[in-house]
């Protein structure tokens, strides 16, 4: 179940640096929220699934297991969104974070302060998606249609599922990779312009329903961001 957005978090600190770690928990802990330490990545996804954090603050580089691997494995499994913390400051390794399925990315040597900041903002974002779709936007599972402002979208099933995507995570940005493991349940090969179609004219439907701007933002080199408030 979805927590309330003013509720305590449960937050999973995976950082082989016992001091870094221990001064994060502080501050999270002053924040009001729960925390758990692992310095092992071997052992993250046992503890991952023992203690069901609501967010994970994970470092790249770890003994035992690499940080980009494990953020995949828990993303395969868990929309828990998931914070990386790293010394990696080149482009290249901020954009392999977002693809494997980070929601935020912090760089060492960072503030505790914009650290908790971070995490409050990321809490907020998923639990208010958690709790409902965007306003004015009706997601209809059973029926595999959607409706904005009342009015029901012309959908093709690719089109629904890229849109039920996008709106279940507003604000989180999706590699054109990772959407098309959520299009095609037939692993069928198609290409990065074949989502960029399927965009392009969910785009248009919202349009034409109404919708205002362009609630589906392009994130240069990486893929898309759904921005509907």
């Amino acid at each position: 179940m979805t927590r309330p957005a003013d509720h305590p978090a449960r937050i999973l600190v995976v950082e082989d640096e016992p001091r870094l770690a221990a001064v994060l928990c502080d501050y999270l802990k002053a924040a009001r929220h729960e925390t758990e330490w692992v310095a092992d990545g071997l052992r993250v996804p046992d503890v991952f699934r023992r203690w069901r954090p609501d967010l994970v603050l994970l470092d790249l580089m770890l003994p035992g297991a690499d940080g980009v691997d494990l953020c995949r494995a828990l993303r395969a499994d868990s929309d828990v969104p998931v914070i990386m913390v790293t010394a990696r400051v080149a482009e290249l390794d901020r954009l392999l974070g977002l693809e494997v399925g980070a929601d935020d990315y912090i760089c060492k040597p960072f503030s505790p302060r914009e650290v908790v900041a971070r995490v409050g903002v990321v809490l907020r974002r998923y639990r208010r998606t958690g709790a409902a779709a965007p306003d004015g936007l009706q997601i209809d599972e059973p029926g595999c249609r959607a409706a904005l402002h009342g009015r029901w979208l012309e959908l093709t099933p690719v089109e629904f599922r890229l849109l039920r995507t996008l709106a279940g995570a507003p604000g989180r940005v999706w590699s054109r990779d990772r959407l098309m493991d959520h299009l095609y349940t037939d692993h069928r090969i198609v290409t990065d312009r074949t989502v960029d179609s399927h965009v392009k004219n969910l785009r248009r439907k919202l349009a034409e329903a109404g919708a205002s701007g362009d609630p589906i933002a392009s994130i240069y080199g990486v893929g898309y961001r759904f921005d509907m408030e």
